[in-house]
């Protein structure tokens, strides 16, 4: 039988209206977060030729199950490492508040929450990095750093060469990176060039020009981790915005946590998790775990808690949902981006109307144009409900930080936003009765004082193609 071209394009033509369907139908039918479906779905309607089609490479924010089966091993011996350190009801005595949110993160994420650990916040990343390279200079047995974005300059060519140093007196340096975090940072091959210096190198999800689900899920997290003792996270990459020693979007507010102790064992397993992810290996984890920290007085509860696309557990967006409804006094939240979903949104202005102080700081100076304007655009309905919002004048804003009624605090990777809570690999911390929450509260208010508030009467004679143009990019914020 000899098909015409005519009928092939027409045959063509059915099978994708058939895929559009499918997808629809599997859209519907999905976990997803509502906001996140309706937009696949304004993709999908008007244009079913190739709506199903881009929505089934890219649009699932699954990873595949080849994927999933390779790390099942990996994560049942993270599993294993860490369950011997539970003790969520240990926080009982502190109020069901602490140990409902301790045992989430344990049963539902499989980090436990820890004493003996010193948790110190820094304001800034350019008092973090001195600290950094500090630390790094004390290794003795091993160094392990995983970040979004690295690039070369005066942050990260002062780490590479502590790394370098150490590597050649027998420490074990282990980097790993996210490929699209860094496209535009690190030459292609970098990771071959760091193994010529001594440093085992792996690359998350390794760009290819092809369209594959594989593209939504990447590496958010920022780890530094030495000799099991001393661990870093937080908002800063390994680039000199976060150092303020280049200037893109004015002053660069970040921030990052240090922890000393019993809970840098839950941040190393979740590094060697990912390496032998990448790395094709399973290793047993306990041949790095540290000998015992020494005793400390009391340091009140660290929970480091890592959230990946892996499952259907939105955990960082639970965690700020549990922090949310438990407020009694007041909650303060820096954030880059305001793209929050429903649940987080009405959760906010719940909150607000109970009587709760919700205060929220976010940039001035954006740092993506339009991601700014979605922001924005979230704004009227939290300050109509009472939320107060502020933007940092000075520029961009990119620390992750939560302080509720001053006993609770995180500080993390994980934005307000949908990649964040929702398709990413990310890490935070999770603080009750910590004496750092205190600086983490001071900060706040230090910066409150260096921003602009919002009033809902600016956003009341915006004009109307403005209003159409934040609205269009509201419903399809899920898909930035």
């Amino acid at each position: 039988m000899v098909f015409t071209f005519s009928e092939h394009i027409q045959n063509f033509y059915w099978v994708c209206i058939l895929m559009s369907i499918a997808a629809a139908l599997a859209i519907v039918g999905s976990r997803m977060e509502p906001a996140y479906k309706i937009a696949w779905l304004l993709v999908i309607l008007p244009f079913p030729v190739f709506g199903g089609i881009f929505y089934l490479f890219i649009g699932g924010g699954r990873v595949s199950n080849r994927r999933q089966r390779r790390m099942q091993g990996i994560l049942g011996q993270s599993f294993k490492a860490l369950e011997p350190d539970f003790k969520a009801d240990d926080l009982l005595p502190l109020g069901g508040e602490a140990a409902t949110q301790a045992t989430y993160l344990e049963q539902r994420a499989a980090c436990p929450a820890y004493t003996n650990t010193v948790a110190e916040y820094f304001s800034l990343g350019d008092l973090a990095f001195p600290r950094m390279l500090a630390e790094l200079e004390k290794a003795q047995r091993y160094i392990f750093l995983e970040y979004f974005i690295i690039q070369p300059g005066v942050f990260w060519d002062s780490i590479l060469a502590v790394l370098e140093r150490k590597a050649a007196q027998g420490v074990e340096v282990r980097l790993l990176y996210d490929d699209m975090g860094c496209m535009f940072t690190l030459p292609r091959h970098y990771d071959q060039q760091m193994m010529a210096r001594g440093i085992q190198c792996r690359v998350f999800n390794r760009f290819r020009p092809i369209m594959t689900p594989r593209l939504n899920n990447r590496d958010h997290r920022k780890l530094m981790i030495i000799d099991g003792k001393v661990g870093f996270t937080g908002g800063i990459n390994l680039a000199d915005e976060y150092i303020n020693q280049k200037e893109r979007f004015g002053h660069w507010k970040d921030s990052a946590i240090l922890l000393e102790g019993d809970a840098v064992w839950s941040m190393t397993v979740m590094f060697l998790s990912m390496w032998d992810h990448c790395a094709a290996l399973e290793e047993d984890f306990d041949r790095f775990r540290p000998p015992a920290a020494p005793v400390r007085p009391w340091t009140g509860y660290v929970q480091p808690y890592t959230d990946t696309p892996l499952d259907q557990e939105a955990v960082g967006q639970s965690v700020y949902l549990n922090m949310i409804a438990r407020a009694k006094k007041y909650i303060y939240i820096t954030t880059p981006y305001l793209i929050v979903d429903v649940a987080t949104n009405t959760a906010l202005c719940n909150a607000a109307k109970s009587g709760v102080d919700v205060y929220l700081i976010t940039p001035h100076i954006p740092d993506k144009r339009y991601v700014f304007e979605v922001t924005r655009a979230h704004y009227p309905p939290l300050l109509d409900a009472g939320v107060h919002i502020y933007e940092y004048t000075p520029g961009f804003i990119h620390a992750k930080n939560f302080v509720v009624d001053g006993r609770f605090a995180t500080v993390g990777t994980v934005n307000l936003d949908y990649r964040s809570l929702f398709l990413h690999f990310e890490d935070g911390v999770w603080l009750c009765d910590a004496p750092c929450i205190h600086d983490i509260e001071r900060d706040f208010q230090d910066t409150l004082t260096l921003s602009e508030p919002i009033t809902l009467r600016r956003f009341r004679h915006l004009n109307i193609l403005l209003q159409l143009y934040r609205s269009i990019l509201r419903v399809f914020a899920p898909l930035m």
